[in-house]
């Protein structure tokens, strides 16, 4: 996955100033029709029964990865192809924080379910 902007100026904050920074308390998978890029401007999915889905994730080393299964709700409609996948700071609005593409785009129909495994949505430092 690749940091947003937004999320790579908390790091340097954090690292190399002394601004107090609040730490999110929660973290939300949400899913694009297309690449939100760093500057978090892609389209996210909207409509149809779509909601982002709160996440754990545990970390090892230098690698985070969600903790359990997501499942996002049954599609009431269809949602288009979904390309890719970001992390949130809030359940709408907030922060992307990081984002990837899928391995394989998704088109979800009505009344499809997606899922992602646990440990398959990775956010590693290298």
């Amino acid at each position: 996955m690749s940091f947003s902007n937004a999320f790579e100026t908390h790091i340097l904050q954090y690292v190399f100033t002394t601004t107090s920074l609040t730490r999110p308390t929660s973290y939300y998978v949400g899913l694009f029709s297309d690449n939100p890029a760093e500057d978090a401007s892609g389209t996210e999915l909207s409509g149809s029964g779509y909601t982002r889905i709160q996440t754990t994730f545990s970390v090892s080393g230098a690698v985070a990865q969600n903790a359990a299964l997501i499942t996002f709700p049954t599609a009431t409609g269809s949602w288009g192809t979904v390309t890719h996948a970001g992390v949130f700071t809030a359940s709408t609005s907030g922060t992307l924080i990081a984002y990837h593409s899928l391995t394989a785009s998704k088109t979800i129909a009505s009344t499809d379910v997606l899922q992602i495994a646990a440990g398959s949505l990775t956010i590693t430092l290298d």
